[in-house]
C-alpha cells in the first residue's frame, strides 16, 4: 500500500496480547537481577532466617547484587526466571495486553477515554491477571527469596518441584498465597502504569513536545515507573513478605502489615525502595518500548502478508 505507516491500522486485541506478553519477557530479561535485589531486601529482618544465612546482611541494590554474587555467584539473580517468565506471559498479556479492549468496554465504544474509565479498565485487567497468574508469581518470589549456600537447606530443586511441593504441602490455597494484597497491589500498579504512562503520553503528543516514536515512549515509561513505585511500594512489600512466609508465621496479609508496623516500623513498607523503582522503572521502559516496537512490527508483517485479491 503507497504510504502505508503503522500507524494507519490500529492493533487488534490478538496482536496487543502477544506483543505484551512478549515485551514483558524480553523486560524481565534485562531487570531480573535487580528484581531479586529487592526481594531480598523486602525479606530481610525476618524471624525465618538460619543457619549460613544468618550472618549475610544486604545494604543498598548494588550492594544486594555485589553481596548475592559474591556468596552465591552470578546465576542466583536469576533464580525463579522461568517461574518469572510464565508468569509475564500469563500476567503482562492479559493485564496490558486487554487494557485498551477493557477501557472501549467501559466508554461504550468510545476512543475519548476519561480517568474513571482507564482507573476501572486497569483494576479490571490487573485484578484478572493477577487471579490467573498468581501460582507462578508465589513460585518466583521463593525462588528469588532463597539462598544458594552451603549449609542452608533448599526449599525446592525447580519450578516444577516447587509447584508440586507447595500443592502437596500446603495444598491449592497454597499456590494462590497472598492473592489479596497482590491484587491490591496489581490493582494499583497497574491503574498507576497504564494510566500514567496513558496520559504522559497523550499529553506530549497533544503539545507536540514529542512525536509517537522511541522518545515519547521512554519518557512516558519512565515517569509511569516513578509515579507507581511511590504508590505501591508498600503494598508490594507486604505481598512479598507474606507470600515467602512459611505456613503459619502470619494469619494473613493484614496481620504481615501489623506486625512489620509494630516491630519494623512505618520505614518497612518502604525497604527496597530503590531497586523497586530502579526495577520499575528499567522494566517500565524495556517493556513499554519493546511492546510499542512489537506492536507495529507485527501490523507490518500482518499487513505485508495480507491477500492483495
Amino acid at each position: 500500500m503507497v504510504g502505508f505507516k503503522p500507524s494507519d491500522l490500529p492493533p487488534t486485541p490478538g496482536v496487543k496480547f502477544l506483543s505484551a506478553g512478549t515485551a514483558a519477557c524480553i523486560a524481565d530479561l534485562f531487570t531480573f537481577p535487580l528484581d531479586t535485589a529487592k526481594v531480598r531486601l523486602q525479606i530481610q529482618g525476618e524471624s525465618a532466617v538460619s543457619g549460613a544465612a544468618k550472618g549475610i546482611r544486604y545494604k543498598g541494590v548494588f550492594g544486594t547484587i555485589s553481596t548475592i554474587v559474591k556468596t552465591e555467584g552470578p546465576r542466583s539473580l536469576y533464580n525463579g526466571l522461568v517461574a518469572g517468565l510464565q508468569r509475564q506471559m500469563s500476567f503482562a498479556s492479559i493485564r496490558i495486553g486487554l487494557y485498551d479492549t477493557v477501557k472501549l468496554f467501559y466508554t461504550n465504544g468510545k476512543d475519548k477515554a476519561g480517568i474513571g474509565s482507564r482507573i476501572l479498565a486497569g483494576c479490571t485487567t490487573g485484578a484478572m491477571a493477577v487471579t490467573i497468574a498468581q501460582p507462578t508469581d508465589v513460585v518466583k518470589v521463593r525462588f528469588q527469596a532463597q539462598i544458594n549456600l552451603h549449609g542452608v537447606k533448599r526449599r525446592y530443586n525447580g519450578t516444577l518441584d516447587a509447584y508440586k511441593t507447595i500443592a502437596k504441602e500446603e495444598g491449592m490455597r497454597g499456590l494462590w498465597k497472598g492473592t489479596l494484597p497482590n491484587v491490591t497491589r496489581n490493582a494499583i500498579v497497574n491503574c498507576t502504569e497504564l494510566v500514567t504512562y496513558d496520559l504522559i503520553k497523550e499529553a506530549l503528543l497533544q503539545h507536540r513536545l514529542l512525536t509517537d516514536n522511541l522518545p515519547c515512549h521512554f519518557f512516558s515509561a519512565f515517569g509511569a515507573g516513578f509515579c507507581t513505585t511511590v504508590i505501591a511500594s508498600p503494598v508490594d512489600v507486604v505481598k512479598t513478605r507474606y507470600m515467602n512466609s512459611p505456613p503459619g508465621q502470619y494469619k494473613s496479609a493484614i496481620n504481615c502489615a501489623w506486625t512489620m508496623a509494630t516491630k519494623e516500623g512505618p520505614t518497612a513498607f518502604y525497604k527496597g525502595f530503590v531497586p523497586s523503582f530502579l526495577r520499575l522503572g528499567s522494566w517500565n521502559v524495556v517493556m513499554f518500548v519493546s511492546y510499542e516496537q512489537l506492536k507495529r512490527a507485527m501490523m507490518m508483517s500482518k499487513q505485508n502478508f495480507a491477500p492483495t485479491g
